[in-house]
């Protein structure tokens, strides 16, 4: 097998499926190791994690696992987009050193009794939403974190409760990793990307643009105070309930990013605005960070 440190320029990524594997190619590593978590079905959005875990890493994992413990009974697991080959190409072509890429049993060797619970943070806006599914996703980013022990790891902005949470873990556990955001990257008409954009039909992707024109409308409206922002968000929403195919509205929040409490009218400082909705069988979710104050100019 290829070595992490034999790589030539624009030669595909080491690919490791085991644990063994992983802890030998891991001991190649000199200086920064910086890791993007997926689960694969790679879209520009990763890419853009890649790149920023190029420039910040001497050597750059991506991790590819479908974590079974974040979904819950009625959603997708079964169904979610499984792309190896093209993953790996993508992988190829920003400069990956190192795919991670176990299975169920490798990552789960015993159905775990130990896991981490993410508080109440964990309960409410897409903890809400998706009862469960934040103490999965903790509990894989902490064994990756454990088993690829990274410098630096990346993670997207559009899935801001998430990141939240992540910064939340490694500062309440001491875990020795830096985590950093990267911006949403979003689709010329606005959608935000998502593996989950593949499931829609072209009619339920246009009744799926009301989620990003929901968040313009809030933040055009964010110098007038939060109550406006809600209100311009929510009458965007509102009338995408009525379109054929239907926005089924999960929440519209705006909330403090560091504890997804929601924020009132009186409310200063950085603030997330989030929706969700489900499109047909597809859950789909967005955010936009704003800022209230006088600092918000």
């Amino acid at each position: 097998m290829d070595t992490v440190s034999s790589r030539g320029t624009g030669e595909a990524p080491v690919v490791v499926r085991t644990r063994a594997e992983l802890a030998a190619a891991r001991s190649e590593v000199k200086g920064t190791l910086a890791l993007v978590p997926t689960m694969g079905a790679l879209h520009e959005g990763h890419r853009s994690l890649m790149r920023h875990a190029r420039e910040k890493g001497d050597t750059v994992v991506v991790s590819i696992f479908v974590n079974p413990l974040q979904f819950g009974p009625d959603e997708d697991f079964d169904r979610y987009p499984r792309t190896f080959d093209d993953d790996l190409a993508a992988c190829t072509a920003e400069g990956v050193d190192l795919v991670f890429a176990p299975s169920r049993e490798v990552m789960y060797p015993h159905e775990p009794q130990v896991t981490i619970r993410s508080g109440p943070m964990g309960e409410v806006v897409e903890g809400a939403a998706r009862p469960g599914h934040f103490d999965g996703m903790l509990t894989v980013v902490m064994k990756l974190f454990q088993l690829v022990r990274p410098d630096v790891a990346f993670f997207g902005q559009k899935d801001a409760q998430q990141l939240a949470m992540i910064r939340r873990m490694v500062a309440d556990l001491d875990v020795p990793v830096r985590v950093e955001g990267v911006p949403t990257v979003r689709e010329p008409d606005g959608l935000a990307l998502s593996s989950r954009n593949r499931y829609l039909s072209p009619e339920e992707r246009k009744t799926a643009l009301a989620l990003s024109r929901a968040l313009r409308a809030g933040e055009e409206a964010a110098e007038a105070g939060p109550d406006a922002v809600v209100r311009a968000a929510r009458a965007v929403l509102d009338e995408a309930v009525t379109a054929d195919p239907p926005l089924r509205p999960d929440y519209l929040v705006l909330v403090d990013p560091a504890t997804f409490t929601e924020v009132g009218g009186s409310y200063s400082g950085p603030a997330v605005l989030a929706v969700a909705g489900r499109v047909g069988t597809t859950h789909l979710i967005d955010n936009v960070p704003l800022r209230f104050g006088p600092s918000a100019a």
